[in-house]
């Protein structure tokens, strides 16, 4: 398997591999800054490593902290490894703070990393190493090291769904495709050159073949499935999955086009014991009461540009109606950047270079500051930190219409953040909303605390990077 499932989101085993990697370079990188500085004689270190090691892990556990939150590792998919190690850079700058105010909280036993050029010599000599090392990472497994063969079996509408979806270097990180069977019952509609006619069995192609797993994609399984020959299969150690969780577990969505009903009543996923809606509770009020604390100066500067812009006698705060927990309406506020009468003709979606907007309204929309009064939203109770975004009445009447299974978004809290803002860019019609509605049906089916805290470190490359925010 490419994946691991850890409290129910699937992880790529490459990139906790390479994390790993990260991780013990960076502590070694810390560890020969404290050699160089402090020791200069191995042995004497090597009999002080007790006193290093605390130390040196909390360093590497900042930095890769840090490297979550600006997506160091996902980059590598998109921007290539000059793109990765920018961001390394950053990341490297920023945990500097964190591991100075680490060593000023526990002095008694974070020896070194008070001072003396230590953690500066660390993050320098840990850029040359990871740059190496990764290097050396890519080269390995930049081909088919943690890649397994998969066979689809079906090649009707689902199976050209998978083709489409799933054919993008992002999202073909795990697998390698051999091809489509076609089923004798079903029409084809995957292109001529997928396709596999099995000279026999699909037992006997895949004993032949290092076929490690078989989509069942087929269109209607009433007509019937080669059972016998799957059941040989699986005997065999081939892995057998539904179509729909194998789009799931490779694009962390879920496929709106292959789901049924009996599909969610049956599937995984989808609860929430009163234990983990407490923790969620608890880590929504804790990181908005932290994020109130940090945010207050620049949520007063923004009170003062709006009011310089627009005049005293402008409001600062735009309310709105937003559908939240099982469709239930509620007031959210955001800090106004559109104009006093940009709605006087009715509610319409948010364009790209929306006229509407106002100059300071343009700044604070791109760096999601127009976002922090929803912080009160979360301290009331209506709204999570994590969660999907809530929307208009309106819309969601005309969505809920177009598109299935739209209104299971409002089986949650809505959210300041949320999974779909990481992965999907700003939803200005239709289509996109269709295609976010993927990503929070996913959050929804596989919502943990650790998810939330994955999803809370990295809206901060959302933030800094600008991505979907309009």
């Amino acid at each position: 398997m490419a994946h691991v499932r850890l409290f129910r989101h699937y992880i790529h085993i490459p990139f906790i591999i390479l994390g790993l990697v990260d991780f013990i370079v960076l502590a070694c990188a810390f560890a020969l800054a404290v050699f160089f500085r402090f020791f200069g004689n191995l042995n004497f270190f090597v009999d002080s490593l007790n006193f290093v090691a605390p130390s040196a892990l909390v360093f590497a556990g900042f930095n890769l902290l840090v490297m979550m939150a600006l997506g160091v590792h996902q980059s590598r998919v998109d921007e290539g490894l000059s793109g990765m190690m920018l961001r390394t850079i950053m990341a490297l700058i920023l945990s500097i703070p964190l591991s100075l105010t680490a060593f000023l909280i526990a002095t008694d036993w974070l020896w070194y990393l008070g001072g003396d050029g230590v953690i500066t010599a660390a993050s320098v000599f840990g850029f040359f190493l990871l740059g190496i090392f990764r290097t050396v990472f890519f080269t390995i497994v930049g081909g088919d090291a943690f890649k397994r063969d998969i066979l689809v079996l079906g090649a009707g509408f689902r199976a050209k769904q998978l083709l489409e979806d799933l054919r993008t270097p992002f999202n073909r990180k795990g697998f390698n495709l051999v091809g489509f069977v076609p089923l004798p019952h079903e029409p084809v509609e995957v292109p001529a050159q997928h396709l596999i006619n099995l000279p026999e069995s699909l037992h006997r192609y895949i004993l032949d073949k290092p076929v490690r797993e078989i989509v069942v994609a087929v269109d209607d399984r009433r007509k019937g499935l080669p059972m016998e020959d799957l059941l040989e299969c699986k005997m065999e150690g081939v892995n057998i999955v539904d179509g729909a969780a194998f789009y799931e577990r490779e694009s962390r969505k879920v496929a709106l086009e292959m789901i049924t009903h009996g599909w969610l009543v049956f599937s995984d996923g989808f609860t929430v014991s009163t234990v983990s809606g407490l923790g969620k509770r608890a880590l929504d009020i804790l990181t908005s009461a932290i994020l109130l604390l940090a945010a207050s100066p620049l949520m007063l500067l923004t009170v003062l540009a709006i009011k310089l812009e627009d005049g005293l006698a402008a409001p600062v705060l735009y309310s709105q109606e937003r559908v939240g927990l099982n469709g239930h309406v509620f007031k959210v506020h955001k800090f106004r950047s559109m104009r006093p009468d940009a709605e006087k003709g009715g509610a319409v979606w948010a364009q790209k270079n929306d006229t509407r907007v106002t100059r300071v309204g343009e700044f604070i929309r791109k760096v999601r500051i127009d976002e922090l009064p929803q912080i009160f939203n979360v301290l009331n109770g209506t709204m999570a930190f994590v969660g999907p975004r809530p929307e208009r009445p309106m819309f969601v009447e005309q969505l809920a219409e177009k598109i299935p299974f739209y209104n299971e978004r409002h089986r949650v809290k809505p959210g300041i953040t949320g999974w779909a803002q990481l992965c999907f860019a700003y939803a200005d019609n239709e289509e996109d909303s269709r295609e976010k509605l993927r990503y929070d049906l996913y959050y929804i089916k596989n919502q943990s605390l650790l998810l939330d805290l994955l999803i809370i470190i990295q809206t901060v490359e959302v933030v800094l990077f600008k991505k979907g925010s309009r």
